[in-house]
Formats: structure tokens, C-alpha cells, sequence
């Protein structure tokens, strides 16, 4: 064989960092012998696999046909690696979950994981859908766990659980001792919303969608707990996953405002490449995702107690 896994691991590294420095730094290598493995590779079968865009590396199509295959190739050299060194023969995980799914749920599930596994080494990238979505397409994780819609015609998207958003407010907001709240209401009070590109602002504005350009949305952020801090210190209302306030409502920090004819249920979803070889460590995380949902309608009714 005229190739070695480290010059694979190099490969897959400049690949999915587009740059040599950042895949050195990835690799524990320094960055002469990175560049160094990269043109040797190359050379020795006299092809071209990146166009060099100024600093940026970007993969040919040549390349582009060769990186799912060496990946799975590296994936199954981690899975001899451990059997040989008596672990369970898990590999290394790179998983990407958007930032609901991530704070609320994907840590604890991780936690558990690694105590029923604990020779597997999982990497988490918590991150809005888009960006996500953009990580797997191009191999930098293995897969994903988003609350958004994935279209990405090189990604499968597989159904794991349903999700509401609900809208809320603090406890003394004018709104939270209405009776009945219209849509009029709404329209008159300041919101703060996440930022364009989250999953959570795609489900909002299509179910707000007739009204949506009428909307006062003074703030946009990107974490669930800033946009819950700032709700309960009075700048306005808001709408999240009915799970990121679960806990906010038991303690009567925050409220929910019920509004007839909205509806803000949507679809949290596993992603991954179509070239993705599914390590059996990938298959066993999926499978323990889907048995704590197993029965339940909807992502706040799932129970998981803190890893000790």
C-alpha cells in the first residue's frame, strides 16, 4: 500500500479545517510536517487534491470523492485500534447539536453515554442549525442532532422527537394578567428574539408569519438563557422551546402567554452525510436518543438525571 493512515489523518484534517496550520494544530503536528505529509501524499501519485484559494486549501472534485472514503477508512482503523488495546471498540465522535438540543438534553445524553462507554471520546459542537447543518455537509462532524429543517440535498434527516415553542413573558408583565392575549397584543409589545440561521427563529417566524413584518423585535440573540434573563428583567416577550423553560416555569420565573390559532410545533431531527460511513459508536448514540423519547409527544417530557 503507497499510502499511510497518517497521511490520511492529514488528508481529512486540511480538508475539514481548510487550512494547514488549524489541521496541525488539530493533529499535534507541527505545521512544516503537516504541509510536508500533504505534499508527499500528493506527489506520490502525482494528483491534486485541494485548489489553493490565497491561505484556504479547498478540496477538487477529486477530493471531494475521496474524503468520505477516507474517513470511513480512519473510522474503522479507531475501531481496530480500541479492540486490539481491549476497549470496546467505540472510535472518537464528532456530534453537532443546535443550542436547545445541546444545552437541554445532548449534554446529559453524552454524560450517560460515556459512563456505559467509557473507552469512547466524544467531541461536542453546539451551534445554531445553519452551522450545523453546514459541518456535517462538509464532514467536520459526524452528525448532528438539529430543532430546525434540513433541506441539504448531500444530508439524510432523520425524525427523532416533536418540539413546541411557546411564547412567555415575566410574571409582571401586562400581558401575563390578560385574560385572553390577540394577536393585536402581540403586535403592540416588544420582543427579543434568537438570531436569523437558528432553528428556533425558523419555527417563529413561519408560525407568526401573517404578522411577522408587523413585529417590534428590539433584540436578537443567540443563547436561550440571555434571551430568558433578559425577558424576566422586563425588556419584553419571547418565544422558546417549551423544554429550555420548563424549569423557568415550575418556578414561576417566567410564564407562559397562550395565544389561540398559533401553532409552533416542529420536528427535532438526527443529520448526517449521505457518504457517512455509521460507526457502530454513532449507531448505538442514535439508538439510546431514540429509547428516551421512545413514548413521549414532545422533547420536554423526556427525563434524564445529571451523570454523577
Amino acid at each position: 500500500m503507497n499510502y499511510t493512515l497518517r497521511q490520511l489523518e492529514v488528508f481529512t484534517a486540511v480538508a475539514r479545517s481548510e487550512n494547514v496550520s488549524r489541521a496541525a494544530e488539530a493533529l499535534g503536528m507541527s505545521q512544516s510536517a503537516t504541509s510536508t505529509s500533504l505534499t508527499e501524499f500528493e506527489r506520490q501519485f502525482k494528483l491534486k487534491l485541494f485548489d489553493r484559494v490565497g491561505k484556504k486549501l479547498q478540496l477538487n472534485e477529486l477530493g471531494h470523492i475521496i474524503l468520505p472514503r477516507a474517513i470511513e477508512l480512519l473510522d474503522r482503523a479507531s475501531e481496530v485500534e480500541a479492540l486490539l488495546e481491549g476497549k470496546t471498540g467505540l472510535g472518537p465522535m464528532r456530534i453537532g447539536a443546535t443550542l436547545t438540543i445541546g444545552n437541554y438534553l445532548a449534554t446529559l445524553l453524552i454524560g450517560e453515554f460515556m459512563q456505559n462507554h467509557p473507552g469512547c471520546r466524544i467531541d461536542l459542537d453546539v451551534h445554531n442549525t445553519a452551522n450545523i447543518v453546514s459541518k456535517v455537509a462538509q464532514f467536520q462532524l459526524d452528525f448532528g442532532l438539529i430543532e430546525g429543517d434540513c433541506s441539504h440535498p448531500d444530508l439524510i434527516a432523520a425524525p427523532w422527537v416533536g418540539d413546541e415553542l411557546v411564547i412567555f413573558a415575566a410574571p409582571d408583565h401586562p400581558l401575563s394578567h390578560k385574560a385572553v392575549v390577540t394577536l393585536d397584543d402581540l403586535i403592540a409589545t416588544p420582543w427579543i428574539a434568537r438570531e436569523t440561521g437558528s432553528g428556533t427563529r425558523q419555527t417563529f417566524e413561519h408560525g407568526m408569519r401573517h404578522v411577522l413584518s408587523q413585529l417590534d423585535i428590539r433584540l436578537a440573540l443567540e443563547h436561550t438563557e440571555a434571551i430568558k434573563r433578559a425577558v424576566e428583567s422586563g425588556m419584553g416577550i419571547a418565544c422558546i422551546s417549551r423544554l429550555a423553560l420548563k424549569e423557568a416555569f415550575r418556578r414561576g420565573s417566567l410564564v407562559e402567554i397562550p395565544v389561540a390559532g398559533l401553532d409552533f410545533k416542529r420536528q427535532f431531527h438526527f443529520i448526517w452525510h449521505r457518504q457517512k460511513f455509521i460507526t457502530p459508536g454513532m449507531a448505538l448514540f442514535i439508538e439510546r436518543c431514540k429509547a428516551v423519547a421512545d413514548g413521549v409527544t414532545s422533547s420536554d417530557q423526556i427525563v434524564l438525571s445529571p451523570s454523577r
